[in-house]
């Protein structure tokens, strides 16, 4: 199931970027070109095959340009499309519309692009129990819409920030003086409703995690043969996350293995952008 983002928060982003967008003077080039009582009618339109996401951002980038804009989806997030297919129908004052297009455009094209290539991680893992998930390697002050667009590919979320779950790495652990002191820190100080989740890179260091006790493990770069091993010791008492050098050539392989989460940081910072244009007809 998708969840729905906050008006708000989208609200707030699109604003930002159109803000950015529109500067100091406004769109110059629009406001010389375009009568001012000109209406507009035009299509949102894929250029490529894949899955939407992001048409909450497209519709504020609008509405915030100008409330008398009417933007009708033709698609849902998280439906799989193929070129020339029509995903929104956008009408009204000619001049705003103009300058939210390439707003509207730059969310709807790198939400879709997440979702599309997490729908193809996932398609990979079919018929094993792992799910794919995110990271933390967003785009700074994106990371909200960014995880939605992980949901609508068919994907699951990590933690989404650094103060809703723990997440002990090999830095802490170096720090904090190994993995036993560092797990009994982390489980001293946080509530008990917040999870412990601690990386290892060695089946050593996941039998010390064992004997002390944490509700996930990653396990950072191992073999698949070592993943085998890990699962195989973890004998279901923890959430096994596999992590790093994960790509679409080897992700089904690591999900044979048997772990729980494959967590996959390119879904966030690596995704193409997913092809829409915005295709109007001036009255």
């Amino acid at each position: 199931m998708i969840f729905e983002l906050p008006p708000m928060l989208v609200e707030e982003a699109v604003r930002a970027a159109l803000v950015e967008d529109l500067g100091r003077a406004g769109d110059i080039t629009t406001q010389a070109t375009i009568p001012a009582n000109a209406q507009a009618h035009a299509a949102v339109v894929a250029r490529d095959s894949g899955v939407v996401a992001g048409l909450a951002a497209a519709r504020a980038a609008f509405a915030l340009s100008d409330p008398e804009i009417l933007f009708e989806a033709q698609a849902s997030d998280g439906d799989r499309i193929e070129p020339e297919a029509l995903i929104a129908l956008v009408s009204g004052p000619a001049r705003a519309i103009l300058s939210a297009e390439r707003v509207a455009l730059n969310f709807l094209g790198r939400l879709s692009g997440v979702a599309t290539l997490t729908d193809r991680f996932v398609s990979a893992v079919a018929g094993a129990s792992a799910r794919i998930c995110d990271t933390r390697k967003t785009t700074p002050l994106l990371r909200a819409l960014e995880k939605y667009a992980v949901r609508c590919g068919g994907g699951v979320n990590h933690r989404f920030g650094l103060d809703d779950a723990v997440l002990i790495k090999d830095n802490h652990i170096a720090v904090a003086g190994g993995v036993i002191p560092a797990l009994r820190a982390a489980k001293a100080h946080v509530g008990h409703l917040v999870k412990v989740e601690i990386e290892v890179d060695t089946l050593d260091q996941l039998r010390e995690v064992l004997d002390e006790g944490a509700d996930a493990v990653l396990l950072d770069n191992m073999t698949l043969d070592d993943l085998r091993s890990a699962v195989a010791l973890v004998a279901g008492r923890m959430i096994c996350e596999a992590s790093g050098g994960v790509t679409l050539a080897n992700v089904a392989e690591i999900a044979k293995t048997g772990v729980d989460l494959i967590s996959v940081g390119a879904l966030t910072h690596s995704a193409p952008a997913f092809d829409v244009g915005l295709d109007i007809e001036i009255n």
